[in-house]
């Protein structure tokens, strides 16, 4: 390692916080040295995401984590959704009730049209079911449509817990906050609720990991004892940093002095895995003294490198199992998947 790497590693590690991830990290937050199985939104490839039944069929097939998206209610409640604008995971255009709820906003830059978890009530939310987001993409998960309600953190928490009896094994959660700067800007921060689920529920490091594409988000959650997760983006930079003038990119981020500033505040790093093939990042991040887990991994002939592709349709099924096992030889600590399932058969080798 670099000298002045290591002195800013070591420097970080004096302090309180950090070293309290990094005793966390060390209890068992990244588990067994053998690869994670993250299961994105639950089992996203075979159930409609974020739902009950996506998280139980993840965990029913093996995987290790299970992740839930946050973002609050108008009653600043944390509820687990891709995004705050819901037409495309629920049925909410179908109520006429809420017809008038549906507007423009701009969020993180980007004008967005529909409606918001922003604007209703948890008890609102309630009387929504959850629908498939990429029905042309997965129309068989379009059959569990209309069954499933929107659930919050907590629920998500004590599912997992339930679950981690069931099977005989600790399923952690692997919670993101979604865009904590905008959600800051309208006072509903995610931060607060995030910390007072996970000492209210005494959640360890071996139980829950939080990530974030924003630094300053994660920066916020240091003291909470659970380790911590960098996301990283494939263009441009983290939007808490755009909006303050900071020209970082995220390709700044993975540079191995990138790095070593990310190892000051988190343990992980989670880059898209097309910024993994080919590079040196997983030496680089394990250099610095963080472990990666690469997203997001799914069948669908669409999201797979060309030589991997079956059959002529896109959405028909490629070759999975070589794009797991080129990821798990590269050295992965983590796989974050659509289909968990796959991704276990395939690390048995």
């Amino acid at each position: 390692m670099h000298p002045s790497r290591r002195s800013l590693l070591l420097a970080a590690a004096a302090t309180p916080a950090a070293a309290a991830v990094s005793a966390a990290a060390a209890e068992g937050a990244g588990g067994p040295r053998r690869p994670l199985v993250i299961g994105h939104r639950g089992a996203a490839g075979w159930r409609p995401e974020h739902t009950a039944a996506s998280y139980t069929y993840a965990v029913q097939t093996g995987a290790d984590w299970i992740e839930p998206d946050l973002v609050p209610t108008k009653d600043h409640v944390l509820v687990v959704r891709h995004e705050n604008e819901i037409s495309q995971t629920t049925d909410v255009a179908r109520h006429p009730e809420f017809a008038g709820r549906r507007t423009t906003k701009t969020v993180d830059g980007r004008q967005v049209t529909g409606w918001f978890t922003e604007d209703f009530t948890l008890a609102e939310l309630r009387t929504l079911r959850a629908v498939e987001r990429l029905p042309l993409v997965r129309n068989r998960n379009t059959v569990f449509d209309g069954r499933e309600r929107i659930l919050t953190f907590q629920e998500v928490v004590d599912l997992a817990r339930r679950l981690s009896r069931t099977y005989g094994r600790t399923i952690a959660v692997f919670p993101e906050t979604k865009h904590p700067t905008y959600f800051r800007s309208i006072g509903l921060p995610l931060e607060p609720k995030l910390a007072e689920a996970i000492r209210r529920g005494r959640l360890g490091p071996r139980e829950c990991v939080v990530q974030s594409f924003e630094p300053t988000s994660l920066q916020r959650m240091t003291d909470l004892g659970v380790p911590l997760w960098q996301a990283l983006g494939t263009t441009g930079g983290p939007y808490d940093l755009v909006s303050s003038g900071d020209p970082t990119t995220y390709g700044d981020m993975m540079t191995p002095a990138g790095l070593a500033r990310i190892a000051a505040y988190a343990d992980w790093i989670g880059p898209d895995k097309s910024s993994v093939a080919a590079t040196s990042l997983v030496a680089d991040a394990h250099a610095a003294g963080l472990r990666i887990g690469p997203y997001t991994f799914r069948a669908e002939n669409q999201f797979l490198p060309a030589d991997l592709r079956r059959g002529s349709g896109a959405n028909d099924f490629g070759d999975a199992f070589a794009e797991y096992a080129l990821y798990y030889g590269l050295g992965v600590d983590a796989v974050v998947t659509d289909f968990p399932d796959l991704a276990v058969i395939a690390r048995r080798g």
